[in-house]
């Protein structure tokens, strides 16, 4: 689509459509000057035909009206012009209607209804131009090939069309499309292929075994040929005197091979590990068991509370535990596919990829870490013509617009340099930051030269765009202008029109080389004041439609502004997965590892999440997939569409040789009804009169069923599910992509405009059950499990080169807020219809993986008996009271068993997910500090937005900073996040002081109980360590807002202590003579 490199903005609500030109003097150019005319009946405009010239309904008087109106008004019209009142005749490629018949004019019968169905181009065309109703529902069992006709008599093409005895429809094949063309006339003239039926229907090639056997024989001769290849080369590659024709014998064999494979783990760790779980669950009975029946008398209330707490971190230790049974790790080979859909000679086979980049506030998110990530995108080792970037600015800020125009033309320069020298990573800020020897293996004598130069002019375009952010500081009054002097037309961030601007992937773009680029487009969506415009979700799912509109890629890659990609090859490595012949047809999506830069080597605040990734995804993708996590993910198209997954055959009934004799009485009483339905088959065999006859019914009978089927649904039931857009309707039918031919660049603007406007979307099932769903912040967790109740699954694919890498937020309260965010995701889901623990049932969702979805919106609500659990240690030294009574050996056995059990298991899941002992301290450290602050503020902020509509924020307040290397991890932000952990350091170090002077007070006789609860306190103040050094900073000084709170809290604390005096008895102080005589 050429837009001449200009900006297109419009509403369609408003009917609102210009093309902004940069380059001329405040020209401004309207569809009708791109297509011609605007029809007088809809609005819409006119369509050039493939002659070049404009659609011209009516002959005498010309009167402007498109074709779905026109074709409209003789379908269900008076079948005249509104103005001349001529009769309408029907033009070329239009269906006949009643009264075409009285016409004179030569027809064109050969073409009128010839869709091919085979071929999706045609489909999609054939739709956009008539009006043909498309069946939606999945139908991968329909026959592809043409249904054979019966004759009465001997086969021929002579035979008349009179004599057929079955005239079948040719568009009843759907060739690559999953959806089946329900469309049917009886005045379509077709041309049937005639049967004798006499003849065998083997001999034609339908449902023969002989054909079946020679299909055998066929594919053993070919297997044999490559084992000879295989072992027989070696000598020569002679066989039996002749040498074989076939030199690409080996090649072919390699390319047939599947694109990846399963590696389990070995049966070494994974054995242990399971026993390891079994045990510790039996050890959880019994602990449980010892907890109820044996109550703290004096300490009731401490007593109950604690076991209410253990009994919720045994049920969600059991939901997060066991969908980690069966954990898995792949292997892909990019070779394969390479050797099978690229072929020397011949254009690149692999499917095309849209990417999406989603960004909002460009000075929360700096345009030169956005343009980094599409620079990587733009350099990627892919075919040029299969990629393409779409940006998405929610925030239609003027700043990120002018930094992509920047990073088009370092584009130009960058991007050649990338695939000459094959350097890793494509980013240029990280590239260029690399503290490693950039020569090593680098062989090219003019490298060295062409870096220099390349990075003095990243070094300028680094200038270029600090400038632009220096510039974006202040706003004009009158708001930004572009350079032709027209209004920017987002600077009302909240009421602006849609805007579409291709920057590449139009002609005359190209490299400094001369050769293409791939496709480059800024997207921002319609925003208008009473609109829900659903944030990101939303900037997706209007991404998702002006691709399907411009490109149309089979597969989606999304990916944050701040995540690029680090393995150039990424995208083939998803391509293993869905291109697989084998099992990538049920496959949804392609989820990547987060990697991210800039974190410490201590990773204080578990920012890498390595334990999640490395442990918790492996597991889940051996059960049905691991779910979205939001970025670095491969889309199939298709899935997002809301279409269920394909049904697999059933396997095979399985033989009961060695099960019990019942069971076999079973299966033999099977086999009695098998070989009866033999027999009958047999029987109706020998009846060879009756032969075509029973056929004919049968066919008879399926193809009315099918078209009755089929008439049911209409255009209205496809466009009540994605949209009044026909463009992007006939999309959707496209499982392999593609954009219609015959559609005008001018209908393909005017569609992508409608498309992202803000109302497109109302009374549609988008957030529904299409795109990406709506109800919650963390979106992601929402939309991968509405694809795995369809039947869908997921693939973990970890490369041994990331795949992609960001950057996270590395000081303490930044991190608290990202958990709060995700944490407040999963409670809005929790309270939703879409809840995994009544959602779903009966569709494609396994145990394992509804065990996973539930703990993943189940989580938050942990953060209650977290806090009083970790309060009870304090509380116990304040009081002298425990939650245990004296322990008995049989108890201390128990408890024992239970900590060497818990121990085990982390041991043995670092051992099988390759995660260190520091990685994962560090996830349990942070698992406590998240628990008792983010987790619990997400959890009332949810409930007051969820049942009492009240939306609340937490402000971060910057309060100091140091500069050198990780400067960020000591920045101090104060939050009222802060608030609980800090707040329970203080209690439980009070309360570890009170307890030491208690028993020091009381003497040797009170250590032995003070061990329990000292253990007990110590347990919380060591998980909350990280915290604690987060408060204090880099040079060990606490700043003064905590100095505050510290004070506040040791004042509340000490007035409690004397309230509770456990110095004092409770009878009164001890009065003993002590034998001296006070009165001498």
């Amino acid at each position: 689509m050429d837009t001449g490199g200009r900006l297109i903005a419009g509403s369609h609500n408003r009917n609102e459509f210009v093309l902004i030109n940069a380059d001329e003097n405040s020209r401004i150019k309207s569809v009708k000057e791109l297509s011609g005319e605007i029809c007088q009946i809809c609005g819409d405009e006119i369509e050039i035909t493939v002659d070049g010239e404009p659609f011209v309904a009516c002959n005498e008087c010309a009167f402007p009206v498109c074709r779905p109106c026109y074709e409209y008004e003789r379908r269900e019209g008076n079948q005249a012009c509104p103005q001349c009142k001529t009769r309408y005749k029907r033009i070329k490629g239009s269906p006949r209607v009643e009264g075409d018949e009285e016409e004179d004019d030569i027809d064109d019968l050969d073409n009128e209804f010839d869709y091919d169905a085979s071929d999706p181009q045609r489909v999609a065309e054939g739709m956009l131009t008539s009006g043909i109703p498309v069946d939606s529902e999945f139908d991968s069992s329909f026959p592809s090939s043409q249904i054979p006709l019966l004759t009465y008599g001997d086969e021929g093409s002579e035979i008349s069309a009179d004599h057929h005895a079955l005239i079948v429809p040719p568009v009843m094949g759907h060739g690559n499309r999953i959806h089946p063309m329900p469309y049917t006339d009886p005045s379509v003239p077709l041309q049937p292929r005639p049967m004798a039926p006499k003849k065998d229907l083997a001999f034609y090639g339908y449902g023969s075994v002989a054909w079946k056997e020679r299909m055998e024989d066929w594919k053993k001769r070919q297997n044999d040929k490559l084992q000879v290849v295989k072992h027989e080369g070696e000598k020569g590659g002679n066989f039996n005197g002749e040498e074989l024709d076939d030199a690409d014998l080996p090649m072919m064999d390699e390319g047939r091979q599947p694109l990846s494979r399963k590696l389990p783990i070995p049966s070494s760790k994974i054995n242990p590990y399971r026993m390891i779980i079994i045990l510790r669950l039996a050890i959880l009975g019994l602990f449980f068991h010892y907890r109820l029946l044996h109550p703290v008398r004096d300490a009731y209330g401490l007593w109950l509370t604690s076991v209410i707490c253990e009994i919720w971190f045994g049920v969600s230790w059991i939901l997060d535990q066991f969908p980690k049974w069966y954990p898995i790790e792949r292997e892909t080979y990019l070779d394969r596919l390479s050797l099978r859909y690229e072929k020397e000679g011949k254009p690149s086979g692999l499917a095309s990829v849209d990417v999406f980049v989603s960004t909002v506030d460009p000075m929360k998110e700096p345009p030169l870490i956005t343009a980094n990530t599409v620079l990587s995108i733009l350099a990627v080792d892919y075919p040029v013509d299969k990629v393409a970037c779409y940006v998405s600015d929610d925030g239609a800020a003027m700043l990120t617009f002018e930094a992509l125009s920047e990073t088009t033309e370092f584009a130009r320069k960058w991007v050649p340099f990338c695939k000459k020298f094959n350097i890793e990573p494509r980013a240029p800020e990280w590239y260029f930051s690399q503290k490693i020897d950039y020569l090593r293996n680098k062989v090219h004598p003019s490298f060295v030269r062409e870096r220099r130069a390349i990075k003095r002019e990243y070094e300028e375009f680094k200038v270029r765009i600090n400038g632009l952010v220096a510039t974006a500081q202040k706003v004009p009054e009158d708001g930004w202008t572009m350079q032709d002097g027209t209004p920017w037309p987002g600077n009302n961030v909240r009421d602006h029109p849609g805007m579409i601007q291709v920057f590449l992937g139009h002609s005359g773009v190209r490299d400094v080389e001369g050769k293409e680029l791939p496709r480059l487009v800024y997207v921002s969506r319609e925003k208008r004041p009473g609109f829900e415009h659903h944030k990101k979700a939303g900037a997706m799912n209007a991404l998702i439609r002006v691709s399907a509109v411009l490109s149309n890629a089979p597969y989606l890659l999304n990916v944050d502004c701040d995540h690029y990609i680090n393995n150039s090859k990424a995208l083939r490595e998803a391509m293993c997965f869905m291109m697989d012949p084998t099992s990538g047809k049920k496959v949804c999506y392609v989820q990547f590892p987060q990697r991210f830069d800039g974190i410490d080597r201590h990773d204080r605040y578990s920012n890498r999440n390595v334990v999640f990734f490395d442990i918790n995804m492996k597991g889940l993708d051996g059960i049905q997939g691991p779910i979205y996590v939001g970025t670095g993910c491969v889309f199939r198209r298709q899935a997002l569409y809301g279409f269920d997954a394909p049904v697999s055959k059933k396997p095979p009934g399985k033989t009961c040789n060695c099960l019990p004799k019942w069971c076999c009485c079973l299966c033999c009483s099977r086999k009695n009804k098998k070989n009866n339905q033999k027999e009958k088959k047999k029987k109706s065999k020998q009846r060879e009169t009756s032969k075509q006859i029973h056929a004919l019914e049968n066919i008879e009978e399926a193809i009315a069923e099918s078209n009755s089927q089929s008439s049911v649904t209409s255009q209205m039931k496809l466009e009540k599910k994605f949209g009044q857009s026909p463009v992007f309707v006939a999309s959707t039918l496209l499982e392999d992509g593609g954009v219609p031919h015959n559609a005008s660049p001018a209908s393909l603007l005017s569609e992508a405009i409608q498309v992202i406007s803000c109302g497109y979307e109302d009374k549609t099932e988008w957030g529904k059950e299409v795109g990406w769903i709506y109800g919650s912040v963390t979106e992601d967790i929402l939309t991968g499990f509405k694809m795995h109740c369809h039947g869908w699954r997921s693939v973990y694919c970890i490369p041994k080169r990331p795949a992609f890498k960001g950057s996270a937020p590395i000081n303490l309260s930044d991190r608290l807020h990202q958990v709060l965010r995700w944490a407040l995701g999963s409670v809005e889901i929790f309270l939703s219809r879409h809840c995994p623990i009544w959602y779903g049932y009966g569709g494609g969702l396994k145990w394992l993986e509804r065990f996973s979805y539930i703990n993943s919106v189940v989580y938050p609500w942990t953060s209650i008996p977290l806090l009083v659990y970790c309060t009870l240690p304090a509380i116990c030294l304040l009081t002298g009271k425990f939650i245990v009574p004296e322990i008995s050996n049989y108890a201390s056995l128990i408890f024992m068993a239970l900590f060497i059990s818990i121990a085990a298991t982390g041991i043995l899941e670092m051992q099988w997910g390759g995660v260190g002992i520091d990685d994962w301290w560090r996830n349990e450290q942070f698992w406590v500090i998240g628990g008792v602050s983010s987790h619990l503020f997400a959890l009332f902020q949810g409930l007051l937005k969820v049942l009492a509509g009240v939306s609340t924020s937490f402000t971060v307040t910057s309060k100091a900073a140091d500069d050198g290397e990780f400067s960020e991890l000591y920045l101090f932000k104060w939050t009222s996040l802060l608030i609980p952990p800090t707040t329970l350091l203080i209690i439980n170090i009070v309360g570890v002081v009170v307890g030491i002077s208690d028993a020091i007070n009381n003497g040797y006789d009170s250590w032995g109980p003070l061990f329990g609860r000292l253990f007990f306190a110590l347990w919380v103040i060591i998980h909350l360590y990280p915290f604690l050094k987060g408060l204090l900073g880099k040079q060990d000084r606490m700043p003064t807002i905590i100095l505050v709170w510290s004070i506040l809290l040791a004042s509340i604390l000490t007035l409690m202590w004397v309230r509770i005096n456990p110095f004092v008895s409770k009878d009164g102080p001890v009065l003993e003579v002590c034998g001296v005589n006070c009165d001498d």
